[in-house]
């Protein structure tokens, strides 16, 4: 009795200890969100003041502020093996450079061609930046408190993005031929903390093991799981998931696999050309809810939301200004809330009940919109508060949920040998989904009106809940390497309701059976 009575105190520390260790590790590889966030804030307000110290038309807008996306692609597509090559920590630090070269050219930019120039280099930082951060986080996670971690990148998307807006508002009282370019330019700053800071941060335990380091990955799994016995089970479905059998150990062991081309397209192959039934799942799942983030129209929220504010009947830049930082502390305040609530209510229920609230938010604001631009020389108060409410709302709803859930879920999901080119094709189509979006929002706008825009998104959005709701099980409380079991069953809303309660009666059964 008295031995079973001490053991409590002399788990829990170890436990705790572990928690905020991996809690630090998630907190700097996602801080590289904040130079996306940052990015998207200040250019909501920037192009205001470079469109017309630049003489740049509507049309060169919309391009200069969705190309960084566009160009993200070429990022996201070379972390994937940069990441496998050199691991994901010192990808981290790459994409740190990368954006701190791109902001300086921003910030010193002479002309328009300069400045996409610079929009291509900080395009290409972005994504690096998004492939990397959550896949880092996932991999270094114990999947108690995974959900809560991986939702860090977009903690400081929307973090950067309130940064942004805040800048805006700091540097507005600037010359015009100044203001901007030092918007633009201090984005540099956090950059070069950030490299430096992540040198301090372990190799992710998954990647070690892919490279036949055992003795490493031990020591970190060691420091991120819950109890020894997870460490150990964690090892063991690394090391099968790499192809190490069980019983080999050591400092350093080889691992069998394909080298060079070979190895690529075995990966190829396996997630896109000849899928399993799971991988499929996995794929479709993966790639789909990055669609549908960008497609229900976040950015054009985010990025336009000055001129949206315009369009409900706001004017003057301090006051236009101003209710964008409002935007941008509502994302923040609610994506924090989401961290504390996705292992705990868990992926599915959130999920539904942000997008649900995503198309009651962008119906209404699309009939406020709609109301005011018919009645142009009046001032209707209850449809511009209706835009005002509906715009926090919408923002608020997005950061509960499908913001913070679409990367927790991708980066989760697939199998270790495909992760990095999984969230790869993700984070690529994220972006291109965002860039088209951005690109085309004034032009749209103008087309079928800045409210039938938002009725548009109202319509994705609510395909995206009938995606939602019958294609992605519940991965809450499941081990990285279980994801492929349940992805291969049929009985998806059985899996869906799956707790780690559910998986850890499961693990014992399979146990059982094996003994």
């Amino acid at each position: 009795m008295d031995s079973a009575a001490a053991l409590p105190p002399a788990v829990e520390p170890k436990k705790t200890g572990n928690v905020k260790f991996a809690f630090a590790c998630a907190i700097l590889a996602s801080m590289t969100s904040i130079l996306l966030g940052y990015d998207i804030g200040v250019m909501s307000g920037a192009s205001l003041y470079i469109q017309e110290d630049l003489k740049i038309t509507d049309t060169q807008v919309e391009v200069l502020l969705g190309i960084l996306n566009v160009y993200s692609l070429i990022g996201s597509f070379a972390a994937g093996r940069t990441s496998d090559w050199i691991g994901r920590r010192f990808t981290i630090v790459f994409a740190a450079v990368i954006f701190f070269a791109g902001a300086l050219i921003m910030g010193f930019s002479v002309n328009f061609a300069m400045l996409m120039f610079g929009r291509f280099v900080a395009g290409i930082g972005v994504g690096y930046a998004l492939m990397i951060a959550p896949v880092y986080t996932a991999e270094v996670s114990p999947a108690s408190s995974r959900g809560f971690l991986t939702s860090f990148p977009e903690v400081f998307i929307n973090f950067g993005i309130l940064l942004g807006y805040v800048s805006n508002y700091a540097f507005s009282r600037l010359t015009l031929h100044l203001g901007w370019r030092v918007m633009l330019g201090i984005g540099a700053g956090p950059s070069v903390l950030l490299g430096f800071m992540v040198l301090g941060m372990p190799e992710s335990p998954r990647w070690l093991v892919m490279k036949g380091r055992l003795a490493d990955a031990k020591v970190v799994l060691a420091r991120t799981s819950d109890t020894p016995e997870e460490a150990a089970e964690r090892l063991a479905d690394i090391k099968t998931a790499a192809g190490i059998p069980l019983d080999l150990d050591g400092d350093v062991v080889a691992v069998p696999k394909t080298k060079g081309s070979s190895q690529e397209k075995r990966v190829w192959k396996e997630l896109i050309f000849s899928p399993t039934p799971a991988m499929r799942h996995i794929l479709i799942s993966g790639i789909g809810i990055h669609f549908f983030q960008q497609a229900s129209g976040i950015d054009a929220v985010v990025l336009y939301s000055p001129r949206v504010f315009k369009s409900a009947g706001i004017t003057g830049d301090k006051r236009l200004l101003g209710t964008t930082v409002a935007v941008g502390a509502t994302k923040t305040v609610f994506i924090l809330v989401a961290t504390f609530l996705l292992d705990r209510i868990g992926r599915r229920p959130l999920l539904l009940t942000s997008t649900g609230g995503m198309i009651v938010s962008l119906a209404g604001l699309a009939a406020g919109l709609t109301v005011v631009s018919k009645h142009p020389d009046e001032k209707i108060t209850w449809a511009i508060v209706l835009c005002i409410f509906c715009i926090m709302a919408y923002v608020a709803f997005f950061s509960i949920g499908l913001g913070p859930i679409t990367w927790v879920y991708s980066s989760e999901i697939f199998p270790l040998h495909v992760r990095a080119l999984g969230c790869s094709l993700g984070v690529a189509l994220n972006r291109l989904t965002s860039g088209v979006i951005s690109m085309t929002f004034l032009s749209l706008s103008k087309a079928i009106t800045i409210g039938g825009a938002f009725f548009l998104f109202a319509g994705i959005a609510s395909l995206a809940w009938v995606f939602f709701f019958t294609y992605l099980p519940e991965t809450r409380g499941r081990t990285l390497e279980d994801m492929s079991q349940i992805f291969g069953s049929t009985a998806t809303h059985k899996q869906a309701g799956a707790t780690a309660e559910d998986a850890a009666k499961d693990k014992k059964v399979e146990m059982a059976a094996t003994n």
